[in-house]
């Protein structure tokens, strides 16, 4: 009796710091929601470039850091070339030296000095690399262009921008699952699996098998960039998430009336409704069971590749049940 009760005073012992580090850790996450967000806002004062261009540039580059680097309060990373000046061998952090030498460092905290891995010198001095062109969409586009040189890295931060604009926080942490747990479903991990329509290749995605007309929702806060006829996806819709992940839906059967490229979805947002299109010219359906195909793909800032959702849509899964 007395070993059965030390069990379960220990198995209580240790759920209640499991739940206690939780708690902590949610803590800790809102404080660096918030003192980020009162750095984008001071940053706006002080430049007048919206905060929420500033959120999503820290966004995307935080997003395209390694997975094994620790985060950092800010992620900016300027190279020093164009931070310090061509002719600032010696890196010297004082602002005069370096606009002597053309640099674009400069000082955020008001110490004189202009520290790239001071979180107030690296937001003010981005704001300033953009607001060199100005500070309308356009201008910003044309900004963020000259600085990474890469058309999918300004389309990323342009349409993070627009969903911290739309929700005003930069703390977006719901999920979804891709399809209504209402209704009977199936599925397993797919990915890497071998595929034979249009030549060999593998599947890169999850399918989730689903009678037809089952709803399909947006799992994810993003923008819908691609919408229409794939030849392989039948109807499909790409969705760019704020973590620079695409999340492409494929074999659905229609698109919900009030949906259209550009749009701002969040979790639970009703895109359409499974279906079997695809393997075949525009209409063509029917040539495998009704299932909806679910993929992600990650950019790290020079290239995109396919990664296994399955492990994501089990999580998202349990998210939406409770």
């Amino acid at each position: 009796m007395k070993y059965v009760k030390k069990c379960i005073l220990f198995a209580l012992t240790a759920a209640f710091l499991l739940h206690a580090q939780s708690v902590h850790a949610e803590d800790k996450d809102e404080e660096l929601f918030d003192e980020r967000m009162a750095l984008y806002k001071k940053t706006e004062a002080v430049t007048q470039l919206p905060w929420y261009y500033i959120a999503a540039i820290d966004q995307y580059e935080r997003n395209s850091k390694k997975d094994d680097e620790e985060e950092k309060l800010i992620s900016i990373s300027i190279p020093p070339e164009i931070w310090f000046g061509i002719g600032n061998s010696s890196k010297i952090k004082a602002e005069n030296f370096i606009q002597f030498f053309h640099g674009k460092g400069r000082d955020g905290n008001g110490n004189g000095k202009a520290n790239p891995n001071n979180p107030e010198d690296a937001l003010f001095t981005m704001a300033n690399i953009i607001m060199e062109y100005g500070p309308t969409k356009d201008e910003v586009k044309i900004a963020l262009w000259n600085f990474y040189h890469r058309d999918l890295t300004v389309q990323t931060i342009m349409n993070t921008a627009k969903v911290f604009r739309k929700f005003k926080t930069i703390e977006l942490k719901d999920r979804d699952f891709p399809v209504s747990t209402k209704y009977n479903y199936s599925y397993r991990s797919t990915w890497g699996d071998r595929r034979g329509f249009g030549g060999l290749r593998i599947h890169e995605g999850t399918d989730i098998f689903a009678d037809y007309g089952t709803p399909v929702k947006s799992t994810t806060y993003g923008v819908i960039e691609m919408m229409g006829w794939n030849l392989y996806g039948g109807w499909r819709i790409g969705i760019r998430d704020i973590y620079n992940i695409y999340h492409y839906y494929g074999h659905m059967s229609g698109y919900n009336d009030d949906i259209e490229v550009g749009q701002v979805v969040k979790p639970g947002d009703l895109l359409g409704k499974v279906g079997s299109t695809g393997y075949g010219p525009p209409g063509t359906s029917g040539k495998f069971p009704p299932h909806l195909h679910y993929g992600m793909y990650k950019d790290n800032g020079y290239s995109e590749w396919s990664f296994d959702p399955y492990p994501y849509l089990r999580k998202w899964e349990r998210m939406a049940k409770d």
